[in-house]
């Protein structure tokens, strides 16, 4: 798919859904990406929801209210807010905490608090993202670990390698990234629907040998727990949260597969067979109380165990693979809207533009996993880390859809505040607990977030200084075009393409080439390529061209921010509406490299100064990021400050 597309392939909500008719094949899809993660919560969830620590008795009034609890979290958290709710928030068919702000900045603009509002919602869109990689950090180390550690169910002796067989399955993990989702993803639908079946079958045997237990449906047994353990029930909210993480990725991954086919996914085969495995181990631990070591692993027959190890890793893989490609699309996402430099981007698809990888986030994801299990080294010590990001997340999810709700879809404000209000304060009493966990592993995310926010500011402060410092000695190009007149060069055959992020200015390209070299192609593109707040541009509206004279021409292409900054197919486009030559053999593109020197930019701190200037030296080339042709870019050198 080139730059030029205006759809995602396999988007059946959205402007193009007649082009994408729903097939029984997208929803499978969609199980197996957009359901992983929530659905291995079922390995872990319950059994941290008795941990010790939280000082909860194993009583049978105790078991309903917890699976209340985690019933009734999966109903107002993932089915009510995100599936019902977030995910009519369809901005070109995409979705995710970047798209989600772009849809409220649109929103907001043009009324009267439109600027303290802007600022507002960026910074919620930058905090939800930051959080995100906290999380996919997170969510391979005890996704993996947990499935694991069923070995130990098995047999002993499988203890002491528990840590090395999880590092060996993330390494492998990691490594085949570069194959690209679409590869990899292709027996992800098949392995959890078998997944998911075997979760509800598992579930049903206990719950027909127990079925007192179906009455925890009843949210009387939640609220009584609450009260009745008041001075504990926030601990154990934190870990009955673990049973909703991975909601996030229903309206992230909703421009991968659309949203029936993830609403479908998730009520007719996620929903029923997690709350059957929820209740089925719950219907277990009644009847046997030391059931609660590993309820997971404890409702499979001893034969059966070493086999649902084995497809329980697999799942916990396919779990991280969410999380692994959402951080690849966040990361496209952040740099091409100038909150972080260029870095090499693989596209692994000829077919879906959203199919990226990212070599350096995929070994820095790599390595802080690895880091993770070395460190907590067991699932129950990771599942204190676990939890805060997504909660805060979540949090900058409600804000962003209500301003949404209220500014686009114009909801009536009363029933738009009264339903902020509610989820809010589910969202708040989930963040609260999870903040309880601070101590003891929590703040690893959070640190990971604090230094994610400060690339993202630092970076896009520091580019803008420099923008502002480079236009002090600007040459505009009205005045340069009129000595042109007087004193024309020698012209040259073909066309040049100078890329420039100022298009009313003399590119310092072109002044170096005329200097150097003393001459002018006969038609002189002045490109200035735009990231807009939408995650596609249409065709119409991608390319805006002003004829300058003297064969210049002034030219703005635009694209979105799911969308390639493809130039050469930019060209092609403008080639076709303005007739300007863009022959691949008689075209060459002109761009600078900046390199800092020793003085400062006025407006970063010394370490801001310090951590710009690292990002700035290993900044990927522009021609590489454009796409332009090895073969026809000529670079020159440019110092700033």
């Amino acid at each position: 798919m080139t730059a030029l597309t205006t759809a995602a392939p396999g988007h059946t909500d959205g402007p193009t859904a007649s082009a994408h008719p729903l097939r029984a094949g997208l929803m499978l899809a969609a199980l197996g990406v957009v359901y992983g993660d929530i659905g291995t919560s079922p390995l872990y969830a319950l059994k941290e929801c008795f941990n010790p620590e939280h000082g909860i008795p194993l009583t049978h009034e105790t078991v309903l209210g917890i699976l209340s609890l985690v019933f009734w979290a999966l109903m107002l958290v993932v089915t009510l807010k995100y599936v019902l709710f977030v995910l009519r928030a369809d901005h070109d068919g995409e979705g995710g905490i970047m798209a989600l702000q772009a849809l409220a900045r649109n929103a907001v603009g043009g009324t009267s608090a439109a600027p303290l509002m802007l600022r507002l919602i960026a910074a919620m869109g930058l905090l939800g993202t930051a959080m995100f990689y906290g999380d996919s950090l997170i969510t391979p180390a005890i996704s993996v670990l947990s499935a694991v550690e069923g070995l130990e169910v098995a047999t002993p002796v499988f203890k002491p390698y528990v840590i090395p067989i999880t590092l060996c399955v993330l390494v492998g993990l990691f490594a085949v990234q570069r194959f690209g989702t679409g590869v990899v993803g292709k027996v992800f639908g098949p392995v959890m629907v078998l997944w998911f079946a075997l979760l509800a079958l598992l579930g049903v045997k206990q719950i027909w040998l127990h079925p007192e237990v179906l009455a925890a449906l009843n949210p009387e047994h939640a609220l009584a727990f609450l009260v009745r353990h008041r001075n504990h029930a926030l601990a154990v909210l934190g870990s009955v949260f673990l049973a909703v993480t991975g909601g996030e990725a229903l309206y992230a991954d909703m421009g991968h597969f659309g949203a029936r086919a993830i609403r479908r996914a998730w009520f007719f085969i996620a929903l029923p067979a997690l709350v059957l495995n929820y209740f089925g181990q719950g219907a277990l631990v009644l009847a046997d109380p030391t059931a609660i070591d590993n309820p997971f692993f404890r409702l499979v027959p001893a034969w059966g165990v070493l086999p649902m190890v084995g497809l329980s890793a697999f799942a916990t893989v396919i779990a991280s693979q969410a999380v692994i490609s959402g951080a690849f699309s966040l990361t496209a996402q952040a740099m091409r809207m100038g909150y972080l430099p260029r870095l090499r981007i693989v596209q692994t698809s000829g077919q879906s533009v959203g199919q990226i990888y990212l070599p350096f986030i995929n070994w820095t994801l790599m390595v802080g996993v690895i880091l993770l299990v070395l460190g907590f080294k067991s699932s129950s010590a990771l599942s204190s880390a676990y939890g805060i990001a997504v909660s805060v997340t979540m949090v900058t999810t409600t804000l962003l859809a209500g301003i949404v709700a209220l500014r686009q879809w114009h909801w009536n404000v009363w029933l738009v505040g009264l339903g902020m209000l509610a989820l809010l304060t589910l969202d708040a009493l989930f963040l609260v607990a999870n903040s309880l966990k601070i101590a003891d592993g929590g703040w690893l995310p959070l640190l990971v977030a604090a230094l994610v926010m400060g690339l993202f500011t630092t970076w896009n402060k520091g580019r803008r200084l420099s923008k502002e410092q480079a236009a002090i000695d600007k040459m505009d190009i009205e005045p340069f075009l009129e000595a042109l007149s007087y004193g024309m060069p020698h012209r040259v055959k073909g066309t040049a393409v100078f890329l420039t992020a100022q298009s009313s200015a003399v590119p310092h390209a072109l002044l170096h080439n005329l200097k150097h070299n003393q001459v002018l192609h006969e038609t002189v593109v002045l490109l200035s390529v735009q990231a807009c707040d939408t995650p596609r541009v249409d065709t119409k509206e991608r390319i805006s061209a002003q004829d300058l004279g003297h064969g210049f021409w002034r030219v703005t292409m635009r694209h979105g921010f799911m969308e390639r900054p493809d130039v050469p197919e930019f060209m092609k486009q403008l080639a076709l509406q303005k007739g300007v030559s863009a022959d691949v053999m008689s075209t060459s593109y002109f761009t600078s490299r900046e390199t800092l020197g020793q003085g400062r930019l006025l407006g970063l701190l010394p370490l801001q100064q310090l951590v710009f200037g690292w990002l700035h030296r290993n900044a990927g080339r522009a021609s590489d990021y454009f796409e332009l042709p090895g073969n026809r870019v000529v670079e020159f050198g440019r110092r700033t400050c």
